[in-house]
């Protein structure tokens, strides 16, 4: 029997992203770690960027780093995730 590929929540691919960009991650690194493409991964990276989650780079910083927020978030979801894991 075929199984299936389990589509990923957006909730996980954040989780995901925050993940990788914890201690700062260029976008390139973050597309590859998350197994994301460009496009889809810009959609992520601004709405973790408007929520306060995750810092953009600015003019004189290349990479994109989880803030204080998207950390509380990751040991949220982490919470959560181990909780329904363990049913």
């Amino acid at each position: 029997m075929i199984e299936m590929a389990k589509k990923r929540s957006d909730l996980e691919i954040s989780a995901n992203v925050l993940e990788i960009a914890r201690e700062g991650a260029k976008k390139s690194h973050i597309v590859y770690k998350a197994n994301l493409n460009f496009k889809v991964v810009n959609t992520y990276l601004d709405h973790l960027q408007k929520s306060g989650l995750i810092t953009y780079p600015s003019d004189n910083h290349t990479l994109f780093k989880t803030t204080v927020k998207g950390l509380e978030y990751l040991h949220q979801y982490t919470e959560l995730a181990s909780t329904f894991n363990g049913v």
